[in-house]
């Protein structure tokens, strides 16, 4: 790709970006009305839950007055460059496989516990005499794109499940997110040129399903780990360049006490790109049109856009939602309250009904309105970011 096409590139992919902003704030809890499994309201000891935005997410564990986040966080694989809707698309994708098992109703999320740092990053390393526990293949010294042996493995990510009873929280699950690369990225030399490795979608998936025992297997070596159930979800890295993350292929629901994965759970989740490149073609040709007749409405009214581009996640045929990114050029306040009431309407007209869909409007001074409708909404909510 040359310079020009990669500068277009990264400046897409910061866009798409900036909408996982609003999405996440939206997400929090109102903390006023979280239950609480010990300690009194309003108090920084013992254990809070953050309380529910929505019964369709998990309330979270805040300890001693603090979030309790994971013992591995933001360990992966060091790839050249990589790509940041990965990481994103992953956790939020091993949130929607756990709601499979573990319902949102009965159980507390809480990030990883029992997996610490040193454990992850040695187990994403490569095997070696130095690290037995490695799970990716040894180095056969090859340099060769066709001949070398890969980083399979890019990401191993760990959420605990809990139940509460008597003011009090146990384990009682857990499910592990095994991301496996689609292009393994690598040097000949320091410093030098980016050299890829590709990985077919079912050598893949083969290694990581194998990569599962092995990991079902050490975990239950853990005391608190050894009877409880433990998930096994495989994701698909999405490559670098990709305007959009890798999707999830498979999931184990692996009961209490079991060493082995005995049946895998096949999922047909794919993400893409509106408008779709030359050539390609999404699930269902109706989403396409509709999206390419907003396209046009909006840039019809409003000539000083940079882009109007969409991230749309399929299971199967079946759409699951859209995110949707419009960069502007303008900045007068009122005109970006007249496009988003605009945004409104044409949403409203043109875009496919009974799917959530959000909206981001943003420059390069940042958002500056949201739009959003869930699956059972028939209109639109807005809010235009204003300054006194």
């Amino acid at each position: 790709m040359d310079d020009l096409g990669g500068n277009i590139v990264k400046r897409l992919r910061m866009v798409i970006a900036l909408a996982a902003i609003p999405l996440f704030l939206a997400g929090c809890g109102d903390l006023g009305s979280s239950s609480m499994s010990s300690g009194s309201k309003g108090s920084t000891s013992g254990t809070q839950l953050t309380g529910q935005s929505t019964d369709s997410d998990y309330e979270g564990v805040i300890q001693s007055g603090h979030y309790r986040v994971s013992k591995s966080r933001g360990v992966t694989n060091t790839q050249d460059s990589g790509n940041t809707y990965n990481l994103k698309s992953f956790e939020n994708g091993m949130l929607n496989v756990s709601k499979k098992v573990f319902s949102t109703k009965n159980y507390v999320f809480q990030e990883g516990q029992y997996l610490s740092s040193d454990t992850v990053q040695d187990w994403l390393d490569r095997k070696s005499k130095t690290n037995a526990t490695g799970l990716n293949p040894v180095d056969n010294g090859s340099k060769s794109s066709t001949k070398r042996n890969p980083i399979y493995i890019q990401a191993l990510e760990e959420q605990d499940y809990m139940t509460q009873k008597n003011n009090k929280l146990s384990l009682a699950g857990v499910t592990v997110g095994i991301a496996v690369n689609s292009v393994d990225y690598y040097k000949k030399e320091q410093y030098g040129a980016t050299y890829q490795t590709k990985i077919s979608k079912a050598a893949g998936e083969a290694y990581a399903k194998k990569t599962a025992n092995t990991v079902l297997k050490r975990m239950r070596q853990k005391s608190a780990l050894k009877n409880v159930p433990i998930v096994i979800a495989i994701y698909r890295q999405a490559s670098n360049d990709s305007l959009v993350g890798g999707n999830f292929l498979a999931y184990s629901n692996n009961k209490a006490g079991t060493t082995s994965v005995s049946k895998w759970t096949a999922l047909a989740q794919k993400n893409y790109v509106f408008p779709l490149e030359s050539g390609q073609s999404s699930p269902n040709s109706n989403d396409a049109s509709a999206f390419s007749n907003f396209k046009s409405q909006v840039e019809n009214f409003f000539p000083n856009l940079s882009g109007v581009t969409a991230q749309a996640q399929y299971d199967g045929k079946t759409l699951q939602g859209m995110h949707i990114n419009i960069t502007t050029q303008f900045y007068s306040q009122t005109e970006i309250i007249s496009f988003t009431q605009y945004l409104q309407t044409a949403a409203q007209k043109y875009l496919p009904s009974g799917v959530p869909i959000d909206i981001t409007v943003s420059s390069t001074d940042g958002i500056q309105s949201f739009l959003s409708r869930k699956a059972s909404e028939k209109t639109f909510s807005s809010h235009v970011f204003n300054s006194y």
